[in-house]
This record gives C-alpha cells, structure tokens and sequence, in this order.
C-alpha cells in the first residue's frame, strides 16, 4: 500500500489512489509549480464545450453556468462564501483595484523575492508616493511597523517553496492597521488555506488546481465587515476600493446596456467577462479536489516532497515544492539536469533554483525516479 492510500486516513469521498486514476499525466512530472494537469472530469468537459463552439450547438450560457459553480467551489476549498469570491484571469488583474484603493504615500511591505505578481500592481503607483519595502520571509511578521499600509505575500514562495507563517503575519499586520494580500497560487490546492484569515486572497488556478490557464480568484470581505471596520486607516482603504474593470459581468446579468449602473452585490462586482471554455474546465478540477479533500492532499504531497529531501541529504520541510540551487546541484550531482531530461522528469527552474512540486497525481515511484536522475545512485 502506498504511504498516503488508507481510506481510514481521511472522511473524504476519494482516496489518494482513487483519485489518481483520473490523470493521464507522464511518469515522474513534477512541475506542477508551472502548471497541473488536468483531471480527465475537467479535460473532457473542456473537450465536450470546444465541441459545442465548434458546432454552434449550445447557447453561451450554458458554458457561463461554471463561472459561478467555479466560485463556489472555491469558496468551499478556502472556506468563505460564494458572495466573497471574485472571478477573474490573473492574479495582478485581480490585485490591481485594491492597489489603486491605496492612498498617496502607503507603504507596502512584500518578502524579498516575492513573485512580480504581487509586487507590480503596488509598484507601478510610484508616482503617487506608494514605496515597496522588502523584508526576508522569514521575518516579515516582525518587519510590519507603524508605517506599513498594506502587506503582499505568498503562502509559498514560487521561487523557494518556502511556506509563510501566515497567522503571524496578519496578526502583526492587524495591530497596526495594516491590510493583507494573500498569494496562494502556489499553495491552493495543497495546503489548506483559511481566506478569512487575511484581508484578500488571490489565487490563479492553473497550477495546483490544476485548471486551464486563465481563470483566477480573489477573496474579499464582506461589505458589511469592511464597512464596520474600526480602523481608520482599513476603513479608508476600503471605502476607496472599486471594481476598476467593471464591465457587463460584474452587473451580473442585471444590465447589458447604458446607464443608470447596475453592480452586482459583494465581490461579483469585481468580476470579469469571463473566458467560458476555460472556467468550464476549472469547476470540475476543483469538485475533484474538494472530494478527496485537502488535509488528505497535503498529507500525501508533504510525505513524497520529504521523500524526496531525505534521498538527496536535505532536512525535512512543510512544503510540496522542493529547490536545489543550480549551482549546487551542478556541485554536488554533476550532469544532474542532462540526467532529469535523459529520464524525462518534468521540473522546472527559476530564480537560480530547480523546482519539484509534488502533488496528488504523484507516487512515489515517480519520487525514486527523480532520485535516481539527481544523484545518479539506484532508487532507495
């Protein structure tokens, strides 16, 4: 049996095992810190709506219907309701209103190698006074002072893996009135997140939850809990806060033409027109998620990333993404990446580190096989 495949484990619908059977994904892919497969449920019903475009067969609503069931879905895999959820396609699109909402002269305080995503739509405001100040990751908690508006951070780092002490971090925020920002884009999916413990949290879904690229979420507060909020700083930035991109979606389905306007409630105002194919393959990735859970998805991708540390000699970690530095890999297990590609493991590099996400579709066969490509040395 393999190390995370008992039923008794875990109250969900699926097991681990199970739930494997619906990838058709290649041996020992590990980039999922690029993009996740997906699902045969989410490629086929993306295949089924191509078909109908093709054919000119379905009404467009039809296909819309997932924007919403997608929004739900999520709401359920990050724990707010559906009404605190806005659809859109990218995580700096999403980011861009509350960036805006900021007054002239905020700070914002972001790790120091946060992904550009969280960090241009705050910086691009330069020529109004908004400063971005860095701090490593694992101190940002303590580098929130007095001065600090708003906080942008990754639950886990796309460069390192490294995952953030989130409740540190907001609480630190919250005793000086400072704002969250939330990326889980390379955590949603794997590890459970709580979207009400920070003020938002964005999340593209074409990585660990394995859906087609452009389809994005951001979680809110609700209008009533930002209007009541007491501090005047939060207070004013949230009164400043609009739907920038407002078109005929965020009216959901209230208006199509001129004035008077006609918003949505609550974070659907924020929405955008939404790609229809794209959506129709996100909502069943994440049903498939939320039925084998992700306490039990976490459990099984920490256990093989751990796997995975352990043969190369590398401590323990809480993350599903493991890095090696380039260079040394290079020092330590020469010719180490022709041997990846040899073997036709799938990782990726970036900011001078190689990448292996491990994730539900993976075993651990697929963990030897990188071992033995690394280190050049017979599985363990």
């Amino acid at each position: 049996m393999d190390i995370n495949d008992d039923p008794t484990s875990s109250t969900s619908c699926l097991t681990i095992a199970q739930a494997r059977t619906e990838w058709d994904v290649q041996k020992a892919f590990l980039d999922s810190c690029s993009y996740g497969p997906p699902p045969r449920r989410g490629w086929n019903a993306l295949q089924r709506s191509l078909d109908e475009w093709r054919a000119g067969s379905v009404p467009w609503p039809r296909w819309a219907e997932s924007v919403d069931t997608s929004r739900e879905l999520f709401g359920r895999l990050v724990g707010v309701p559906a009404d605190q959820v806005a659809t859109g396609a990218a995580v700096s699109q999403l980011l861009a209103p509350i960036a805006a909402a900021l007054p002239d002269g905020a700070e914002v305080l972001i790790p120091d190698i946060e992904f550009t995503s969280g960090v241009y739509p705050f910086a691009v405001h330069a020529d109004r006074g908004v400063r971005v100040r860095t701090a490593p990751l694992n101190t940002l908690a303590e580098a929130v002072d007095e001065s600090t508006t708003l906080v942008s951070f990754s639950a886990a780092q796309s460069a390192t893996g490294e995952v953030a002490d989130i409740s540190a971090t907001t609480r630190a925020a919250r005793e000086v009135g400072a704002l969250t920002v939330l990326d889980g884009t390379q955590a949603a999916g794997w590890l459970p997140l709580n979207a009400s413990e920070v003020d938002f949290l964005a999340v593209a879904a074409y990585k660990w939850l394995c859906a087609p690229r452009g389809t994005a979420f951001l979680t809110m507060p609700s209008q009533l809990a930002a209007a009541d909020d007491s501090h005047p700083r939060r207070a004013e930035c949230f009164d400043r806060l609009k739907p920038l991109a407002a078109g005929w979606f965020a009216a959901g389905g209230a208006a199509s033409y001129g004035m008077p306007m006609h918003l949505a409630d609550g974070a659907r105002a924020f929405d955008i027109s939404p790609a229809w194919h794209s959506w129709v393959g996100t909502a069943p990735a994440l049903e498939l998620l939320l039925d084998v859970d992700v306490d039990q998805i976490h459990t099984h991708d920490l256990a093989l990333a751990n796997r995975f540390r352990t043969g190369l000699g590398l401590e323990k970690s809480n993350s599903a993404i493991v890095t090696i530095g380039l260079d040394d890999a290079q020092q330590s297990w020469p010719a180490a990446l022709d041997r990846l590609d040899a073997a036709g493991v799938r990782y990726s590099q970036a900011g001078g580190n190689m990448r292996f996400g491990f994730h539900l579709f993976n075993d651990e066969a697929d963990v030897d096989t990188a071992l033995n490509a690394v280190t050049n040395s017979a599985s363990p």
